[in-house]
Parts: structure tokens; sequence; C-alpha cells
């Protein structure tokens, strides 16, 4: 879009909301977690899974071909078209599937006697609300859009955790009473993409044209198999947990721990592929595979030193954070969120060193990736939650995302592959014994867990591991340099001003 922002703009923008959101869940967590027992958390957890399954099965794709088939620089009427074929068509269509599902719900309750509880009433009632709300966000985002983005996607954050933990206090501390909150919010959020679409998306009987409807599906639906799949292997462990064990408290458990690293995730992946990703496809496009890798090759010695250093905190310190954050009765938490934050950490480098696949438009490719991963996870799951209970979740989700990450890697074209140079391993590897002592000598002081350990085991880990990089790398400090003066001038200008 001519006069949008540039990739920096938007880049600033999504991480800071992406940090917002992030603080709002570091804010809600501690707050949820002793407010809610195991089993209520874990049936939070488990219905959240549901409803991340159905609103991705009842967008029908629609995300997808909006991302790939918006006219820009089109005229008025073709823009017309677009809204009706593209937006309006898919959403009536996952309406009249919504509805069918739920009357299929109430048929076979009717007959069989067995009712459902008031959260799966509610979680049913919301999905479609987020169907709608995450096309209007995706036709934001195509548009590019991101200040509007960036408010909506924040401000929906924190209104949802007010209502929330509102509700928890002032009604009763059950999963009921949290999920009415977030119906709540839902409904607040919807009223206003409903208000925004209306003002700018137009549907016209007029314009309605089968062909690019069937465009639409024949292009977005295989891209839903592969988006319902990442669900599930996000999802599986807790539904295999609650089906081996039978316990909601299991579930609550691995929840609280996977939860936290789920926000690991966001801050460390989303923001960094919401950028990487559009200027990839781009440079591909005009300037071919060796452009993308010298991005990549760029990206990824800042990427490695911060990934790195984050996996070393929360591997050494995780279980602390969960006892800081959610008290002593969450603590059996801990060892999942030190695998999985550290595994999350991690993880994006790994998928930047094999990105290519969708730039070779090899989707049948990513989709078998994406099988082959949850294959791996649910037999592992099987396997190892008998064995090893609740790490045994954790451990599957380790070795798929790992199996799938080196696999992308193997088979997208030489051209493309691009691993951390040899300098930037070495140096890793240097700041990554130098942080271990600091971890060792942090356990041998006797801090109390929590925030005491937490605060000193953390400074005796990330500083010196910092120092050395700083030390041993004058690329990271070239590119630090400009940072820290741009901060002073304009600090200094504030001061003076």
């Amino acid at each position: 879009m001519s006069g949008s922002p540039g990739l920096g703009r938007h880049y600033l923008r999504y991480s800071t909301a992406n940090a917002l959101v992030m603080l709002a869940g570091v804010v809600s967590f501690p707050l949820l977690t002793r407010l809610l027992d195991n089993t209520q958390y874990g049936i939070l957890g488990y219905y959240e899974t549901w409803v991340l399954m159905a609103v991705a099965i009842a967008k029908l794709g629609a995300q997808h071909s909006i991302q790939r088939f918006y006219p820009h620089g089109a005229d008025g009427e073709r823009l017309k078209a677009f809204a009706t074929n593209l937006f309006y068509l898919p959403m009536i269509g996952s309406l009249v599937l919504w509805a069918l599902v739920g009357a299929a719900v109430v048929v076979h309750g009717q007959l069989t006697g067995n009712g459902h509880s008031p959260v799966f009433w509610m979680a049913l009632a919301m999905t479609p609300l987020l169907v709608y709300s995450s096309l209007v966000e995706t036709v934001l985002r195509v548009t590019e859009q991101s200040r509007m983005v960036m408010f909506t996607r924040v401000a929906w954050r924190w209104l949802q955790l007010a209502l929330m933990l509102g509700a928890v206090l002032a009604l009763q501390h059950t999963a009921a009473a949290a999920y009415g909150g977030k119906l709540l919010a839902v409904v607040i959020g919807a009223v206003f993409y409903i208000a925004w679409a209306q003002r700018n998306l137009h549907f016209s009987r007029r314009t309605i044209d089968t062909s690019e409807m069937r465009q639409s599906f024949s292009y977005g639906m295989p891209l839903v198999a592969t988006e319902i799949l990442a669900v599930a292997l996000v999802s599986i462990d807790r539904l295999m947990l609650k089906g081996l064990s039978g316990d909601f408290a299991v579930v609550g458990i691995y929840s609280v721990g996977a939860a936290l690293a789920m926000q690991v995730h966001m801050f460390m992946n989303l923001t960094v592929f919401e950028s990487f990703t559009p200027m990839a496809n781009r440079l591909y496009t005009t300037d071919g595979a060796a452009a993308v890798r010298a991005l990549k090759a760029r990206m990824l010695m800042p990427m490695t030193y911060a990934a790195i250093g984050v996996a070393l905190l929360l591997w050494c310190l995780g279980t602390d954070l969960i006892i800081a954050l959610s008290g002593h009765g969450k603590e059996a938490s801990g060892p999942v969120f030190q695998l999985m934050g550290a595994m999350n950490a991690i993880l994006p480098v790994m998928l930047v060193c094999g990105f290519g696949l969708v730039l070779e438009r090899r989707t049948k490719t990513v989709l078998a990736l994406m099988c082959g991963a949850v294959a791996i996870n649910a037999l592992l799951n099987w396997w190892w939650i008998p064995a090893f209970g609740v790490m045994g979740a954790a451990y599957a989700t380790l070795v798929s995302s790992a199996a799938s990450s080196t696999a992308a890697y193997v088979l997208v074209e030489r051209s493309l592959r691009q691993l951390p140079d040899r300098r930037t391993l070495l140096t890793t590897t240097a700041a990554l014994i130098v942080g271990a002592t600091g971890a060792w000598l942090a356990l041998r002081l006797g801090l109390r867990p929590g925030w005491q350990r937490l605060i000193v085991g953390g400074m005796l880990i990330g500083g010196p591991y910092l120092l050395t990089l700083l030390v041993l790398d004058g690329r990271l400090r070239a590119l630090i340099r400009p940072k820290l003066k741009a901060v002073e001038q304009r600090v200094g200008a504030g001061v003076t001003g």
C-alpha cells in the first residue's frame, strides 16, 4: 500500500502489541492460578483447546484467502466483490456449520439425556464471534493497518483479563465464572469489529461470484488442515492427559506450565515471523533465494544469542518463576515450564534456518510435516504419559517439534538453508559455559526458591552470559551501539526540552 508504514514501523507496532498482550498474560497467570485450583484451571485449559480447534475449522480457510487474494489498489466495485465473496459468504457458511453443530449437540443431549456444562455452552456461543473477529483482523493486517491491529489486540486482551478476574472475584472461583467474563469480552470486541466492517466492508448481491468462492476454498481449505493440525499439536497433550489419567488436576498441572511457556512463544516467535515472513516473500520474488539467505544470516546472529540466553534462564530458573508468580502450590508445574519454555525460546531459530517451503509453494510438504509431528506427538504421549506422567507430555512436545523443524530444514532446497555462522556458534558456546557456571554458583549459595533465587540467579546467569557475548563479538557491539546512542539522544532531547 502506498503511504503505508515501513517494515520497521510494523515490527515495532506488532512487537509492542505482543509484549503488552504477554504482559496481560503475566498478570493474569499468577492471579488465575491462585484463584482457581488445578481442577478448575484444567477445565479452563481443556475447553480453550476445543475452542481453538473449532475456530480453526469454522473459518473455512477464509483468512488465508483474504491474505492471498486481497485486491490491492482496486476500485470500489472490486472491493465490494472481495468483501462479498471472500469475507461475508465464508462467514455465512461458517454460521451455517456452527448452527448445524449446535443443533446436533442439542438433539444428542435430548436423546441420550447427557447434558453439558455451562462452560461448554459458553464456548459454543463464543466460537462464531471469534471467527468473525479473526477475519476482520486479517483484513486489517493485509491492508497494513498495524496501528489499529495493535490497539484492538491490546485493548481486547486487557478487557478480557479484567472481566475474567472480575467474574471470578465477584461470583465464584470456578472456570465457569472465568469463562463468563471472557465471553462478555468477546461480545464487546465482536461488536466493535462488526461496526468497523459495516463501514469498510460492503456486501453486494450482484457481485456474488461462485468461481471466486471456489478459488478461495481450493486455496484455503488445505491450509485449514495445516492450521487444525497445528492447533492439535499444541492441544493434544491436554486431551491425552485427560483421556489417559481421567483427572482434570493433572491437566491443570500441565496447563499452568504450558500456558506460561506459550507467553515465551508469543514473544520469541510470533513477532519475528509477523515481520520476517512478508520481507522473505518479497525478497524471494524480487531477488531470489540468495537474498533470503542473506536476510537469514543477518537475523540469526542476534536471534541465536537471545534464544540461547532465554532458554538457559528458563531451564535454570523456570520453577522459581512459577513459584514467584503462582506460589508453592503450583510448583509441580515448574519442570513443565522449564522444558517447554526453553524449547519455545530456541524453536524460532530452528524455524528460520529451515524456512522456505512456503516460498517454494510446497504446501503439501508443509501439511505432511505437520501430520508427522502430530502423529509423533500422539504416539509418544500414549507411550510416555503412563511412564512419566505430566512430563511425558512435555517430552513428546519437545521431540515432535524438534523433528518437524529439523525435517523442514532437510527438505527445503539447499539454496534456502542457512545455519548460524561458525563465529556465532562458538561465541554462544563460550557464553553458555559462563552462564552455566553462574547457575552452578547460584545453586551453591543456597538461595530460597522463588523471588530470591529468581533475581539473584538471573543476575548470576544473565549478566555474565551477556558480557561474554559483548566481549567476544564485535558485531553485536556494533549492532547495539547505534541504538544506545539513539536512546541517549532522545533522553537528552527530552531533558533539554
